[in-house]
């Protein structure tokens, strides 16, 4: 069975609830992992899911490590949670870059499926910050150096563009999504799907390597339930899994 590591997915909140003189604080641990998790468990594979707060100091250190992975999947996750191990911010002390192994992991035969959110991409105030490491690099689009996020209250609607083994049994027409993330595609990716003539999915060969965006969510908010629970969308992830992967 193969293997997939999803890394993000997680977050913690924190509330003030102020009623007159009195006030107090509330806090929440929530992940949107399941109908992801669950779409490619039904298509055969294995997925060790790592949330954002484990990520930074579990997420592979080395190549070998993650070619035990037939495909690393990055969702709602920032280029700061791998660059910044407690090691490197609070004791000044060396460790690998895990955004230039996650690019030799591609080019040598890995596959790698950034999934849109306020942290992928370039993300919410820019915070995601994947267009300056050598992620972009494998990446079958320009990441915007801006806020890029796309938000659509009233609902768009992405279309399949061109003819793919990965759109193959999906319809032309996806549900609508209330957002998304703009990118812009490189020269020698191809853009199988968009929305609002931006990027929706776009993949590109990266030597021995394959790699795939999605720039939309996979959970609420961007991808409303009627997404998630619509009936190709298991398809559509098994699809770019077995592509990525190979």
């Amino acid at each position: 069975m193969k293997k997939i590591l999803l890394a993000g997915e997680s977050w913690m909140s924190y509330t003030t609830h102020v009623k007159g003189a009195d006030a107090f604080y509330t806090s929440v641990y929530e992940t949107g992992e399941k109908w992801l998790k669950a779409a490619l468990e039904k298509g055969g594979y294995q997925v060790d899911f790592l949330p954002n707060h484990l990520a930074a100091e579990e997420f592979p250190f080395t190549v070998e490590e993650l070619k035990e992975y037939g495909c690393v999947i990055l969702s709602d996750i920032g280029a700061n949670t791998l660059l910044l191990p407690s090691a490197t911010f609070a004791r000044s002390e060396k460790r690998p870059n895990r955004t230039k192994l996650i690019r030799d992991y591609v080019r040598e035969g890995g596959g790698l499926i950034m999934v849109g959110g306020y942290l992928t991409f370039s993300g919410v105030d820019a915070k995601g910050k994947w267009h300056d490491t050598p992620v972009q690099e494998v990446l079958p689009v320009e990441v915007l150096t801006v806020d890029d996020r796309m938000e659509h209250c009233e609902g768009v609607t992405p279309r399949a563009v061109k003819t793919h083994e990965i759109l193959k049994g999906i319809p032309q027409e996806f549900p609508e999504v209330l957002g998304y993330n703009k990118t812009a595609a490189r020269e020698g990716a191809e853009v199988l799907a968009e929305v609002e003539g931006d990027p929706f999915i776009a993949v590109m060969e990266c030597e021995k390597g394959r790699s795939a965006v999605v720039t939309t969510d996979c959970a609420p908010h961007w991808a409303p339930v009627e997404f998630c629970e619509w009936e190709y969308y298991d398809l559509m992830w098994k699809n770019i899994a077995d592509w990525v992967s190979r």
